[in-house]
C-alpha cells in the first residue's frame, strides 16, 4: 500500500512570520510507514544513479540523508555552518533573504570522481542547496542528483539547480 506523503505533513499558518505557510515534516517522521516509504522512496532514486556518497545541509538534510545513506550502507558527510567541522573545510556562501550565509564540508569528506546525491526536507529558493553542489564540486565529487520530500512551487528553487536531476516527493 502506498501512502499519500501529502497527509503526513502539518501545514502551519503565519509561521515563522504572517503571510507564510510552514511546512512541518515532524509527522511524517513520526511515522514509522510514512517515514520509511519517503526513504525508501529517495533509495531507489539513489541506486538509480550509482550513488557512493549522501550530502546533506544543515539540520533537516541530515534527518533525510542518514536513514538512505544507512539502508544504502554508504557514507553521509553533514554540509554545516561555521565553526562546527572540526578538521579543515572548504566554504560556499549562499544569500538569504536578509543577508548571507555559509556552508562548510571538511576537505576530506568527498573523493574526486565520487558521485554525490545532496538530500534536504524542503526545496524552496534554492540558496542552500546551490551551496552544498558548489562545496561537493569543490572537493572534485559529482553531483547526480538532488532529492527532497517537499519542493516549493513558487519559489522557483528548481531554476537554480535546474543543470542537476531533482527528486522531490511532494509539491506545493
Amino acid at each position: 500500500m502506498t501512502l499519500d506523503l501529502h497527509d503526513y505533513v502539518a501545514s502551519i499558518q503565519d509561521f515563522p512570520e504572517k503571510g507564510v505557510t510552514f511546512r512541518d515534516i515532524s509527522p511524517l517522521m513520526e511515522n514509522g510507514d510514512a517515514y520509511r516509504q519517503a526513504t525508501n522512496d529517495i533509495i531507489k532514486f539513489a541506486k538509480d544513479k550509482g550513488v557512493e556518497m549522501i550530502v546533506g545541509p544543515e539540520a533537516r538534510g541530515f534527518i533525510v540523508g542518514c536513514p538512505v545513506a544507512y539502508a544504502m550502507g554508504i557514507g553521509f558527510a553533514p554540509a554545516r555552518k561555521k565553526g562546527k567541522l572540526p578538521r579543515e573545510t572548504v566554504k560556499a556562501s549562499y544569500g538569504l533573504e536578509y543577508g548571507k550565509s555559509e556552508l562548510y564540508l571538511q576537505k576530506d569528506a568527498i573523493k574526486p570522481g565520487q558521485k554525490v546525491l545532496i538530500t534536504d526536507d524542503l526545496l524552496a529558493t534554492g540558496g542552500t542547496i546551490a551551496a552544498t553542489i558548489e562545496l561537493v564540486e569543490k572537493l572534485g565529487g559529482v553531483v547526480v542528483g538532488t532529492a527532497f520530500f517537499i519542493e516549493l512551487k513558487d519559489l522557483n528553487g528548481r531554476e537554480k539547480i535546474k543543470d542537476y536531476d531533482t527528486l522531490a516527493l511532494m509539491e506545493y
